[in-house]
């Protein structure tokens, strides 16, 4: 597959694990608290990634094992910001306003995500858009409230501030991981998980929940392994090559899925909104994938450390024996180079326009 379609293909196969969480979540842990059942799918998402990444170093070669997971000093406010705002202050937010907001209102304002996260990096951090990838993200934010619409139900209460003050800290999360995408997807997603599944561990105690049967507790860190811990290591592989705006509005689709997923389970008709939903979030998709944003540009003196291939960006020496395998993990710098080529926002390419 194509680096053009190998990227999107990342961020949607990440919307569809979170998708399926929700369906699953009803038909597994209908009878636990909010807090609780964000505990045990952020913990079981950072336990489950913590074993992988312990399984995979035993497999490294020395020199990958070095630089596995080394996250730099300077970057380490990023991902506690991060983790403080979408691990921490975004489900504490969201479970306060699911108290009291209906639950219409909730679907439809949780559209504010994909919003608040391309305003943020295309305002705040200068990412590009042109009129084709805006086009698409109002496609796709459109399919979602399609999708959420409930005739008659929105309204606006104080609770509804709430879930959109949770949509903006999980925008503010996506931005921030940005800054620290070069770095290994697995260690980020895992250190999210076990911070975030610690908070609301613990503040499920503390209002009062009692720990499920052990069943119930296996089936929610499974299911928080696959649709939070695998889902986000894709989602930050995803931000590395398409950028913030364009992950999120991939992203965005994930509630297609979980309706997709819902019907499968509990099978009747889709209703007209369903098809109409579906219509506009293909089309928001398409208008992504068909984008083609190439024109002279220059890559400044560049040090970073990501898994790569020996392509036009990664010319450089070895400070260590290297059998030729690709791709490989260590620490170098991209000397400055003019040329033109078509490109996402990706860690290569953000510079100006």
């Amino acid at each position: 597959m194509s680096a053009r379609f190998n990227a999107p293909f990342t961020a949607l196969l990440a919307a569809a694990l979170f998708g399926a969480t929700t369906p699953l979540a009803k038909a597994l842990l209908g009878t636990l608290s909010p807090f609780m059942v964000a505990g045990l799918f952020y913990l079981g998402s950072g336990v489950g990634l913590a074993i992988t990444i312990f399984l995979r170093r035993a497999k490294l070669r020395a020199h990958e094992r070095a630089n596995k997971g080394q996250l730099r000093f300077r970057e380490l406010p990023w991902l506690f910001g991060a983790i403080a705002t979408g691990g921490v202050a975004g489900p504490a937010l969201l479970m306060l306003g699911l108290n009291v907001t209906p639950a219409a209102t909730s679907s439809l304002l949780l559209n504010l995500e994909g919003v608040f996260t391309a305003l943020i990096a295309w305002i705040v951090f200068r990412e590009n858009v042109d009129r084709q990838i805006f086009l698409g993200m109002l496609a796709i934010i459109a399919g979602g409230v399609a999708l959420s619409w409930h005739p008659g139900s929105a309204r606006l209460p104080l609770g509804a501030l709430l879930v959109a003050g949770a949509c903006a800290c999980w925008a503010i999360d996506n931005n921030l991981t940005r800054k620290v995408s070069t770095n290994d997807a697995m260690v980020i997603a895992c250190l999210k998980g076990l911070v975030a599944g610690s908070v609301n561990f613990v503040i499920a105690l503390l209002l009062g929940a009692s720990l499920p049967s052990a069943t119930t507790l296996a089936a929610a860190m499974l299911t928080g392994f696959a649709g939070y811990g695998i889902s986000l290591v894709l989602f930050v592989l995803a931000l590395r090559n398409l950028g913030t705006a364009r992950t999120g509005a991939y992203f965005s689709v994930a509630p297609l899925f979980g309706v997709t997923l819902s019907l499968i389970l509990w099978p009747e008709l889709p209703p007209l909104l369903f098809w109409i939903a579906a219509a506009l979030m293909a089309f928001g998709v398409w208008l992504h994938i068909r984008e083609r944003h190439e024109h002279p540009h220059t890559h400044d003196v560049l040090d970073h450390n990501h898994p790569h291939h020996h392509d036009e960006h990664h010319q450089h020496e070895h400070d260590f024996q290297w059998d030729g395998t690709e791709p490989h993990t260590h620490a170098h710098r991209h000397m400055p180079i003019t040329h033109t080529h078509a490109h996402f926002p990706d860690i290569h390419h953000r510079h100006s326009h």
